[in-house]
């Protein structure tokens, strides 16, 4: 089996709204291998029933991958929820295949090891299973999202938040967008204060500072030999815990040491995890966690030592065996329960009870096998939220505001949790800056407690930490418009990220340059704390190759559709093209901006989600489909006499004159008048004003500086050049159309196309610019594979097509030598256009020979 090529839709896509692995299959050559369905079956016996039946009759490697990456997955523990293998009529010889997954690694193990397993199932050769399996279930277990980040992540979900996984090595999550985000690890937030941090990393502190604020905590001191531990056992006058002065988790914890070897053994066992050790007065009663998240308790526990019950005949060993086969007890924190640990310290715990490894308890005795309650080292949690008296309550609260924590947990030892803490003697022997919520999420007894939602509604509040996104799409125009509209929200004071083919933008700074259309770019701008609203530049590629950074936008436009990179990405089709720019469509929430007068925009308002607005642009005010929308009581937004209207129902209001903004060249650039249109309805949707709308259009400049290869114009000693990265027909058809208006003389363009297109597309451009242009030079630029002249001359093929003469067509294959020969070819006042442009020093490079001034002139310009 060949693998040809692999990608990670990591956000909604053209197959799923949920992430998913796309593998392209090269099928040339395979052969099909009777039974093959049958020898997988017997390795995956347990396959989901839809996939073992599409299975059993398989003899097509290719049709046996999905089901098997799937059934791997769920195997490995980290279940996919969709697949599916399709073949493209256009390219019989390959097959797409398509599996959803949870963690991008373990799907990327899966694909190779289905690979495999199908290849030896095919040749009748062995393959070990068990061992592969055992491989994926460890990469599940290394990538794993912790409980308690699953816990917050999940109550997260509930709400609406979206969240971004910030690195795939740690459990660092982003919640929220831009400048409404906040950041999450394990339990510590964005919000947690440092310095607190650091006091509760040091309980002799953190006890200081408690005693300070009159919370009651235990007697004790730091100590540093042991002879200091022995002295201080003394002055206290009881039996003593011994611990790290700022290790975690009970790590190094001995309680109630009552005589000098006790406590001897105890200092010893501190001092494997820190030089600096505790001993405090030994608080008579059970382990009590308390959560406190914001201002307020949100869940309390009563925490049991890990422990096994006698049956009369079992050995401790064989007890803590079962237990320890409990599906909710796993390694660390990746389960509900953590195994428990037969260690010199269980070893000693059991000694003082009389019993060791081989006792066999009596039947109904409760052996403990740890002196401390973490759930980290195997113990068990009951719910006691609601048994928690006032006064309690609020001392757990104080002293979580008294280190400065947000989230924090308290450790309380008292003999019953429903009575006040300083009748019975009880304290609050710690607190904990990242505290585990498995305890509350998922107690061994008592009520659940949703300690995430709690975590998540001290971050937000009421918010969805939501900032507002805008996503353009179309085959022309996505750049000028996503700078339209991230133009007018800058000017009405929102600090705006953009992402274009030219760079990501934020608050009006470019800080990252190129192609930025796709999924990493938008991860960039809602990743910034310093954007309160996202425009979204979002290209065709980058939709096929990452799916969409967001799960949801609040409004999206959709240009136009025409023909662009077909047969590419299996993309063969205008209709194809046009589902691919649906995806951004499907995925709005408020309303969707669609061009009236393009029948695939237009044929996208039957499929949005329900209670999503529709406003529809038109250069033509009487197109049918805009009227219809207006009479039913709709919005859009329509030219009429030069003036950009905006019709709310019956109300319709003159936004402002066209010939009015720099980016229209006094209204004879149509194609930027109907991305002003795609703008406006755009910002009306996102509820910006009439003025406001007006001011940002008005003000837009469309140069060589704002607007890179946008229908820049330069002045070359009295001929008019515009300046444009157009590569497709519908791109030069509106080029001509513009330079045309421009000027009574005549017209010549320079023409190039990227050679990635189909023959009959590069055929399709030459046609066009033949139709367009008085005089044609060509040229090449980015041939992407073709052998030098191809491209030229599939272009020149088409344009011979539109019956050009001979005379007014020439072909130069280096771009300055073409745009030197356009050049001659014009006279002042004629307008040369420069098509499939990359940058500006292709056009002053070519004309510095001989005017150099005009050169240094036009790059200052640009500047």
């Amino acid at each position: 089996m060949k693998i040809a090529e692999q990608r990670f839709l990591r956000g909604p896509s053209l197959y799923a709204a949920t992430p998913c692995l796309l593998a392209v299959l090269d099928l040339a050559g395979q052969q099909n291998a009777a039974g093959l369905g049958a020898r997988l079956l017997a390795l995956l016996p347990a396959m989901p029933a839809e996939a073992a039946a599409r299975l059993s009759d398989c003899q097509a490697a290719h049709e046996a991958l999905e089901p098997v990456v799937m059934e791997l997955q769920r195997l490995a523990g980290t279940p996919g929820t969709f697949g599916m293998t399709k073949i493209d009529p256009a390219k019989p010889g390959q097959a797409r295949v398509v599996c959803g997954y949870t963690v991008e690694q373990v799907a990327n193990r899966a694909l190779r090891t289905a690979a495999a397993l199908i290849d030896a199932c095919a040749r009748h050769e062995a393959f070990d299973l068990d061992a592969a399996l055992d491989d994926l279930r460890d990469t599940a277990h290394r990538h794993a999202i912790g409980t308690s980040t699953a816990a917050v992540l999940a109550a997260a979900h509930r709400r609406g938040i979206p969240s971004l996984r910030l690195i795939e090595e740690a459990n660092l999550f982003q919640l929220g967008w831009g400048s409404r985000q906040q950041r999450l690890q394990a339990t510590i937030t964005g919000a947690t204060n440092h310095v607190a941090v650091g006091i509760a990393s040091d309980k002799q502190l953190t006890k200081t500072l408690l005693d300070q604020a009159g919370v009651p905590v235990p007697a004790g001191a730091t100590v540093t030999t042991l002879e200091q531990a022995l002295r201080e056992a003394r002055r206290i006058k009881g039996p003593v815990t011994v611990k790290p002065l700022d290790a975690n988790q009970g790590k190094g914890v001995t309680v109630n040491c009552a005589t000098p070897e006790e406590i001897g053994r105890a200092f010893e066992f501190a001092r494997q995890y820190g030089r600096h050790v505790i001993v405090e007065e030994f608080l008579q009663g059970r382990d009590y966690r308390v959560l406190v998240t914001g201002r307020k308790v949100a869940a309390a526990s009563w925490r049991r030592p890990p422990h096994v019950t006698g049956d009369g005949v079992s050995t401790v060993r064989e007890l803590v065996d079962v237990e320890n086969r409990n599906p909710a007890r796993g390694d660390g924190h990746t389960n509900i329960l953590t195994k428990i640990p037969l260690d010199d310290l269980a070893l000693q715990v059991l000694a003082s009870q009389g019993h060791d490894l081989d006792s066999v308890p009596a039947e109904g005795s409760v052996v403990d096998l740890r002196g401390n309650a973490n759930l980290s080292t195997g113990g068990t949690a009951e719910d006691v939220t609601d048994l928690l008296p006032e006064e309690t309550r609020d001392i757990c609260i104080r002293a979580a505001r008294t280190i400065g924590l947000d989230v924090a947990g308290i450790d309380i030892v008292c003999q019953d949790i429903a009575r006040p803490l300083r009748e019975q003697n009880g304290g609050i022997i710690e607190v904990n800056a990242a505290p585990g919520i498995r305890m509350h999420q998922y107690p061994s007894r008592g009520t659940p407690r949703d300690a995430g939602a709690a975590i998540v509604d001290a971050l937000f509040g009421e918010d969805d930490g939501r900032i507002p996104v805008v996503a353009v799409t179309g085959t022309n125009g996505k750049t000028t418009t996503s700078l339209l509209i991230a133009h007018a929200t800058r000017l009405a004071g929102l600090r705006t990220g953009v992402t274009t083919t030219e760079g990501v933008y934020i608050d009006g700074e470019r800080i990252v340059k190129g192609d930025c259309t796709g999924y990493r770019s938008a991860r960039t701008v809602l990743a910034s704390p310093d954007v309160d609203f996202a425009v979204l530049e979002t290209a065709r590629g980058g939709i096929l190759k990452r799916g969409l950074a967001f799960d949801r936008c609040d409004v999206a436009v959709v240009l136009n559709v025409s023909a662009d990179h077909l047969g590419l990405d299996g993309i063969d089709t205008v209709e194809a093209l046009a589902r691919v720019k649906f995806v951004i469509a499907e995925r709005a929430r408020r309303a969707v901006v669609l061009n009236a007068e393009d029948d695939h925009c237009v044929a996208m308002s039957s499929e949005l989600a329900h209670g999503v607005e529709v406003l529809y642009f038109s250069l033509d005010p009487d197109t049918p489909v805009l009227l219809r929308h207006l009479e039913n009581g709709g919005r859009g937004v329509y030219l009429e006499d030069n003036m950009i209207v905006l019709a709310n129902g019956t109300r319709h209001e003159a936004l402002l004159d066209v010939r009015t903004m720099p980016c229209t060249m006094k209204g004879a650039a149509r194609y930027n008048i109907a991305n002003a249109l795609a703008a406006a309805a755009a910002l009306s949707a996102s509820g910006f004003g009439n003025l406001e709308i007006a001011a940002g259009l008005r003000t837009f400049v469309s140069d060589w500086k704002h607007n890179p290869l946008r229908s820049n114009v330069f002045d070359v000693d009295g001929v008019t050049v515009i300046f444009d990265y157009a590569h497709n027909t519908a791109a030069y058809a509106a080029l001509a159309e513009t330079a045309r208006a421009l000027t009574p003389g005549r017209l010549v363009g320079v023409v190039a196309a990227p050679g990635d297109r189909r023959d009959e597309d590069l055929v399709a451009i030459g046609e066009t610019c033949a139709a367009g242009f008085d005089e044609l030079v060509v040229y090449e630029t980015e041939n992407r594979g073709r052998a030098s002249g191809e491209v030229a001359a599939l272009l020149v093929q088409g344009a011979r097509l539109g019956k050009y003469e001979t005379d007014h067509l020439q072909v130069e294959l280096n771009v300055h030598e073409a745009i030197r020969a356009g050049l001659a070819r014009c006279e002042p006042g004629d307008v040369l256009v420069f098509g499939c442009g990359s940058a500006l020093t292709e056009l002053t490079e070519a004309i510095r020979p001989t005017s150099p001034a005009t050169a240094s002139r036009i790059e200052a310009e640009a500047v």
